[in-house]
């Protein structure tokens, strides 16, 4: 925009009658932190979407009372954020989804302006290291305390799926795919079973729910879409990657199945090896044999990527096989408030990226949109022992990780088969043998019921729930000696030796610290450990930091 343009503009905004939900003044005086820049430009972005207006408007420079021209100090260039981090970088690090606002610096009145021009959200809220704001009145405040303003920015989505191509016809739609699809609707619905086959080509496809008023759409070309018809949807691909790693993480091979996706489900999964596994469950001498993946949950985690792909992101959908783990990845945020949300409701989402490719699929019998799916597959994982699904949400993606293989038997057969436990306690049980994190209130809950114990981060599986897994030397490794154990042997080793290193120290205890601990959580307790006798006036340190000799205080 020209300076011009830019000095018409905040004419318009400095006419309206107060501040509103999309209009933001300020005068810098060192008042505002880099924080709540963030929160204002997620506030505002949600708020011109509220307002049903196309950009929203932060501005320095102006009263935000009289809107009187005032000027400012404020500058971009030299606000930094963390040191010598840049503010730009550091705003669109952390806000989801990215959105590119505009910066504008140039002369009003003969005073400096800064002015932040920022897109409306569309189809989720913009948030700020993890929270959404929007304006209410004169307060900025939290956007998920007023839930009707939550479903307008949801309901303001395009649906990229649903679009028409006007070029399109019934020549460009894959003969196969559309007598597949033909055999799943009849599958899903088997009380038209008969009045199917006499429907034409385009009368089906409209009752399926794939065209729309008999024109093709996108959703018409990613489904049944001949090969050579992906032109329709440039520059987004309709694509699925499979790659076979070795135990190294090396690649063993692979393959790009492009469209019809409807088709390109069974060729994926006709790729994945599955390959037995092999276990001896209680009370018997005999092996049972599973495959390492039940068909539903690869299935159904494929499809799901093709159901959430965030297709205007022109990326590919990829299934990573490795000897032990399938990995699925699709391009695009999370769009449900959580995944326990969704395993524990049991229930249909009210809210889809790809609404109309999403109900197509339901009726082509790809996906469950009635609910279920992905608790099917938690379901389907307790009761095989196997690991539940690990879901990684970071950045501009969904990964699903599903384990073919038991970490530990006597632990998961105990877990699936106690009745007294909730499939919300397993996932929260099942993240702690894997030593990841779970939420306070998880944590909480578990404690509450005696099955975990310890602080947070290192959570570990309770002294009574060791006992009922058979894990009760796992418990006493993870739990670690009593400090007073530890201080005794660093006194009788220094004591012993005269003199000892911090190497030799470590030496000593580090096998015997908690199994749960990491290197550098090892380092600090010994430490502490140290400084404890120290301060006791036991010990000190007549060596150097780099080089330590730690020996008895002769007054001991």
């Amino acid at each position: 925009m020209t300076e011009s343009e830019l000095t018409t503009l905040l004419g318009e905004l400095t006419v309206l009658p107060c501040e509103t939900e999309w209009v933001e003044f300020k005068l810098y005086k060192g008042d505002i932190t880099t924080e709540q820049i963030g929160e204002y430009i997620s506030a505002m972005s949600n708020g011109a979407t509220v307002a049903n207006k196309p950009f929203g408007y932060l501005v320095w420079g102006v009263e935000n009372i009289t809107h009187t021209i005032k000027g400012t100090d404020f500058t971009f260039v030299h606000a930094k954020h963390g040191g010598n981090q840049n503010l730009e970088i550091y705003l669109h690090q952390h806000l989801q989804p990215k959105i590119h606002f505009e910066k504008f610096e140039f002369q009003c009145q003969e005073r400096p302006i800064v002015l932040l021009r920022i897109p409306a959200a569309r189809g989720e809220p913009v948030t700020f290291l993890g929270k959404a704001y929007i304006r209410i009145g004169e307060n900025k405040t939290d956007l998920y305390k007023y839930p009707e303003l939550v479903r307008i920015i949801y309901n303001s989505q395009e649906d990229w799926s649903a679009q028409v191509i006007a070029d399109a016809s019934l020549a460009d739609l894959d003969p196969e795919a559309i007598q597949k699809a033909r055999e799943n609707f009849k599958a899903k619905f088997p009380d038209k079973a008969a009045e199917v086959d006499s429907w034409d080509h385009m009368t089906f496809l409209n009752k399926a729910k794939v065209t729309l008023k008999g024109q093709i759409t996108r959703a018409s070309i990613v489904l049944l879409g001949r090969e050579e018809s992906e032109h329709y949807i440039n520059p987004s691909e309709a694509k699925i990657r499979w790659i076979l790693k070795d135990v190294y993480g090396n690649d063993k091979d692979y393959a790009i199945i492009g469209l019809p996706m409807l088709l390109a489900v069974d060729k994926v999964y006709n790729k994945i090896r599955n390959l037995k596994y092999r276990y001896i469950p209680e009370g018997t001498l005999f092996p049972e044999e599973v495959d390492q993946y039940d068909s539903f949950a690869i299935r159904e985690s494929i499809n799901n990527c093709i159901a959430h792909q965030d297709y205007t992101m022109r990326g590919r959908i990829n299934v990573v096989e490795m000897d032990d783990k399938l990995v699925f990845t699709n391009l695009g945020r999370f769009i449900p408030e959580s995944v326990a949300h969704v395993v524990m409701a049991n229930a249909p989402e009210e809210r889809y990226r790809n609404p109309f490719l999403a109900q197509a699929m339901f009726n082509l019998k790809m996906v469950d949109t009635a609910g279920g799916g992905i608790r099917k597959i938690f379901s389907l994982q307790k009761e095989r022992f196997f690991p539940m699904p690990d879901y990684d949400l970071t950045g501009e993606k969904v990964k699903v990780t599903l384990t073919g293989k038991i970490l530990d038997i006597a632990y998961a057969r105990a877990l699936a088969r106690n009745s007294n436990l909730t499939l919300e306690e397993i996932i929260l049980l099942d993240k702690v043998q894997k030593k990841q994190l779970i939420t306070l209130d998880g944590a909480a809950h578990l404690k509450s019921k005696n099955l975990i114990e310890g602080r947070r981060p290192n959570y570990i599986i309770s002294l009574n729930m060791s006992q009922k897994t058979g894990q009760e030397i796992s418990y006493t490794k993870n739990k670690g000696l009593d400090k007073q154990c530890y201080l005794d042997l660093i006194l009788k080793s220094v004591t012993q030796h005269g003199s000892v290193s911090r190497k030799n120290i470590d030496a000593l205890l580090w096998e015997k610290l908690p199994d749960i601990y990491n290197e550098k959580q090892k380092k600090n307790k010994i430490t502490n450990l140290l400084t404890e006798l120290r301060r006791a006036g036991k010990i000190t340190n007549k060596g150097t930091y780099a080089s330590s000799k730690w020996v008895i205080l002769k007054e001991n």
